[in-house]
């Protein structure tokens, strides 16, 4: 180890390939305050193309940061990594929806005596780890803005709480040994970009046509949180223990981390579903209904999980998390450790639905010779219901117009007067209409969506402009007597206008109508062919 290198402040974070161990791992080499050591189970790092041309990419090439190969379950490998570091952020631990007692307390427990163990070996001075808000959920009582004065249960809800509770007991009594201070972070329900496991597993819900059903009443509220906001956690716990005073307030202590707005769990998943083009869920199923058949998955999968079977999503764990209140405060965190949300919950919904563009139902949606037909646009949607607010619209125009210009027998001039009042009359009761009405929400129009921006307002002069160009264009080529398709055009178009100014509106329509039928008929044929 050379001059340059002792001098280093090092930090190592286990399980640094991990969902939120990633984005600590960027924040704290974007800090400049740090040079990053990432532990994990592979021998060999693997970046991504983004990583590659990224922060981790050109940290690892300047020598910024550096792969170690790492089990937790392995105590000389540990004291290799944790070599010349001045804090370890242990976020390494087992995919949480897999309910295996053996593998959770091996890697938790056993695991994180291992991390405590080599950390005093190697002198590091701060121990920050990653618990979870599950330590103190029983699986039947929900949670309503807990503080970390709330005990742990008799019964957890699944063996990955029991040992991270477990894990938890060993780094709070390790805090003071041998100069290691220790401090707990209980994130609640991460969320956001590189995430593999809600989102994937919600969007595989909505293609097998699963997202529509709502485990309970769906009136359980959740504490989710950023990402990033679970990684600035972490740093907010370490630069309050590296100070004296911060120590004496903040060591050997458990905090819950959360963005501080709690969401109904199943509007949030609304709100994920809606921004990638999923139905939303709407047809609830009593928990009493749900549970007998996870009990039959889960016993179907400890019996056949030897032989591949993938871990189902339908679990009795999982069917509790999906129906109780589950909410946290940050007080302490805020007050002893300076923690904020630095990214709202909105921002942070809608850099993850960006971030899963390539998740989105318009691109997994298999498109019809029929849609392609018919321009597979707003036509195609309205034509074909699918999408149903915007069919009912047209037909109700369609009525509204039929009634006004052909059944009533009105001019035009007198049509187009009576339906803006009625549009005065329908916009004018709407605003007076309260958010809700019997259960049903009442979308309101904003005066937003009548303003047209300069910049639409641009767009529209150009399309003005263009196409009174393009009309010019035609004169003048007339003009010149030369292009006889195009004089052949013009007279056809002014001899159809001229015959449907001379016919009633009432035998326009008719023909109309007779065309319409005669052209669905041999699109059908089309079809079927």
């Amino acid at each position: 180890m050379d001059a340059a290198e002792a001098s280093a402040r090092w930090c190592v974070v286990t399980g640094g390939r991990g969902f939120a161990a990633r984005h600590l791992v960027l924040m704290l080499l974007r800090s400049g305050e740090w040079r990053v050591r990432v532990a994990d189970l592979a021998q060999v790092i693997s970046l991504d193309r983004d990583e590659e041309q990224g922060i981790l990419g050109a940290a690892i090439r300047e020598g910024q940061a550096v792969y170690a190969s790492a089990d937790l379950r392995d105590k000389a490998q540990l004291a290799k990594a944790f070599e010349g570091a001045e804090v370890v952020f242990h976020m390494a631990a087992p995919d949480s929806s897999i309910n295996n007692f053996h593998l959770h307390y091996s890697v938790n427990v056993e695991g994180t005596k291992n991390v405590i163990d080599a950390c005093i070996y190697c002198k590091v001075k701060r121990l920050i780890y990653t618990s979870s808000p599950s330590v103190v959920f029983d699986g039947v009582h929900g949670i309503f803005n807990a503080d970390e004065s709330m005990p742990y249960p008799d019964k957890f809800n699944d063996s990955y709480s029991e040992t991270k509770a477990d894990a938890e007991k060993l780094v709070m009594r390790a805090n003071g040994r041998y100069g290691l201070l220790t401090c707990c972070i209980r994130p609640s329900s991460i969320f956001g970009p590189g995430d593999k496991l809600l989102v994937p597993s919600l969007v595989a819900a909505a293609r097998a046509g699963k997202s529509k059903y709502i485990i309970g009443d769906g009136n359980n509220y959740y504490d989710f949180t950023y990402v990033e906001n679970v990684a600035y956690g972490h740093i907010c716990a370490d630069k309050t223990l590296s100070s004296e005073d911060g120590a004496k307030r903040a060591a050997g202590k458990a905090y819950f981390v959360t963005n501080v707005e709690p969401i109904k769990f199943w509007e949030f998943m609304s709100l994920i579903l809606d921004g990638l083009g999923y139905q939303r869920p709407s047809i609830k199923i009593p928990v009493s209904v749900m549970m007998p058949l996870a009990h039959v998955v889960e016993w179907t999968y400890k019996s056949f999980c030897k032989y591949g079977m993938k871990v189902p999503q339908l679990t009795p764990s999982r069917i509790r998390l999906l129906s109780c209140n589950r909410t946290f405060s940050c007080s302490r965190a805020k007050d002893q450790l300076g923690y904020e949300p630095i990214v709202s919950l909105k921002d942070g919904l809608k850099r993850t639905i960006e971030s899963y563009s390539h998740m989105q139902a318009q691109n997994q949606r298999s498109i019809s010779k029929t849609s392609i037909l018919l321009g597979n646009g707003n036509v195609a949607k309205t034509l074909l219901w699918e999408d149903t607010k915007q069919t009912m619209t047209v037909l109700l125009l369609l009525a509204v117009i039929y009634y006004q210009l052909f059944t009533c027998g009105y001019t035009i001039i007198t049509a187009m007067a009576k339906n803006f009042s009625l549009t005065a009359l329908f916009l004018f009761i709407h605003g007076m209409l309260p958010a809700n009405v019997f259960g049903h929400k009442i979308e309101k129009l904003e005066p937003s969506n009548f303003h047209i921006s300069q910049v639409e307002a641009h767009h529209i002069a150009c399309s003005v402009s263009s196409s009174w160009n393009s009309l010019v264009g035609v004169l003048k080529s007339l003009c010149r007597g030369n292009d006889w398709p195009l004089f052949l055009k013009v007279v056809f178009f002014l001899l159809v206008v001229s015959i449907l100014s001379a016919m009633s509106s009432e035998a326009a329509f008719k023909i109309e109508f007779t065309c319409n039928n005669r052209y669905s008929s041999h699109f059908h044929r089309l079809q079927s062919i």
